[in-house]
């Protein structure tokens, strides 16, 4: 006897619309008898049949007996793709397994579930096994950190060169991007060398552990990236901006102070900070842009260390060099603390040995690396 004449369509359309516990559960249980027939033992005739019942009966079935038909349909190459879109679009409890594992639903379906579900659709999604460049793309169109982050992780996923570049880029205000990115296999080299600029210390020495570049070349590479970047505000053919013959007239009449350094940045006069503070330090322009604005606050932390500025001043000094940077007052906190126990771990005259070495022009990662802290 075939399964479709053990389980004709009335007796499983009456389990559908029994909504009684005993009913629901026998229904249950004869999916899962259908499902576990596979199709090896089923005509075309009775599978269109058996799919055919299953479209007319989850439009009423319970949210309970919809799980069981997705469960069951996610695992099936099979199965209509209109029925498994349909319960791709339904609450998440009954998506989930479609979402996670069919290979039914095209980039097509995919996409539009992004777009038009929930944040649990997307993050279902974005930990598929297969999700093409299509998918991630817009699964990072959606600006949801905590999917984007989930995506960056799934080492399955395939992201564009386009995308990934963007998603670097990102990753100077969003933290949580930074360490998925630089463990994908898939990374461009030259994305991982402009992250070296920026991302903390820690990621640094990863990426020179397992980009396959030598030291001496990420540093010259840096120094080369850097200079291009600053090379309109380093011209020495541009005028001398107000900002720096202020600081020189402060400087001057010794009016440099910390508590001022402090003042500056919170009035949003950046530019004169980083003009009083390059003459406060002795350090070259292109130095203190890099201090201020890397991740880690290491390199800021050393330079106030060894000129004087006490803890006080150089938390203030920090925090206000991060207001610019988007993130969450817990991230401020969490990097705060994180730097102030660095600050607090550095002698004075191993912050000022490391300074006088940048005063010379001598390599800035390799100083903060060679930093004995207790």
């Amino acid at each position: 006897m075939s399964t479709v004449d053990r389980f004709d369509g009335d007796y499983l359309y009456g389990l559908a619309r029994d909504n009684s516990v005993a009913g629901r559960m026998a229904l249950a249980e004869t999916i899962s008898d259908l499902f576990l027939q596979r199709g090896c033992t089923l005509t075309e005739r009775e599978r269109t049949l058996m799919f055919s019942i299953l479209h007319q009966m989850i439009h009423d079935a319970e949210m309970s007996v919809r799980r069981v038909v997705s469960a069951q349909l996610a695992e099936r190459d099979d199965a209509p793709r209109d029925l498994v879109q349909r319960l791709a679009n339904d609450e998440i409890e009954v998506a989930y397994p479609i979402l996670t594992n069919s290979t039914v639903l095209h980039d097509t379906d995919l996409i539009e579930v992004i777009q038009q579900r929930t944040l649990e659709h997307q993050m279902a999604i974005a930990i598929r096994q297969s999700v093409s460049k299509a998918v991630s793309g817009a699964l990072v169109q959606t600006g949801h950190k905590d999917v984007i982050t989930t995506l960056l992780e799934n080492s399955n996923a395939k992201i564009s060169g386009a995308t990934m570049e963007y998603l670097v880029d990102e990753a100077k205000r969003v933290d949580t991007f930074q360490e998925p990115i630089l463990r994908r296999h898939d990374l461009d080299p030259r994305l991982a060398k402009r992250m070296f600029m920026w991302v903390s210390a820690a990621l640094r020495q990863y990426i020179l552990e397992n980009s396959g570049l030598s030291q001496t070349d990420i540093d010259d590479l840096l120094e080369k990236v850097a200079l291009e970047e600053v090379a309109a505000v380093t011209s020495p053919d541009r005028p001398k901006r107000k900002s720096e013959t202020l600081a020189a007239e402060l400087d001057t009449s010794g009016k440099v102070t910390p508590e001022l350094l402090v003042q500056s940045l919170s009035e949003g006069e950046v530019g004169l900070f980083m003009a009083m503070f390059r003459r406060f330090t002795g350090l070259r322009e292109i130095l203190v842009m890099r201090l201020v604005f890397e991740a880690g606050g290491e390199g800021l932390a050393i330079a106030c260390k060894a000129v004087g500025i006490g803890k006080e001043n150089f938390s203030s000094i920090f925090a206000l060099s991060r207001k610019a940077r988007p993130g969450s007052d817990t991230t401020l906190k969490r990097d705060s603390r994180k730097v102030l126990e660095f600050y607090d771990r550095i002698s004075e005259d191993a912050a000022n040995q490391v300074v006088r070495r940048w005063q010379r022009d001598v390599d800035y990662l390799a100083a903060i690396r060679e930093l004995e802290v207790g």
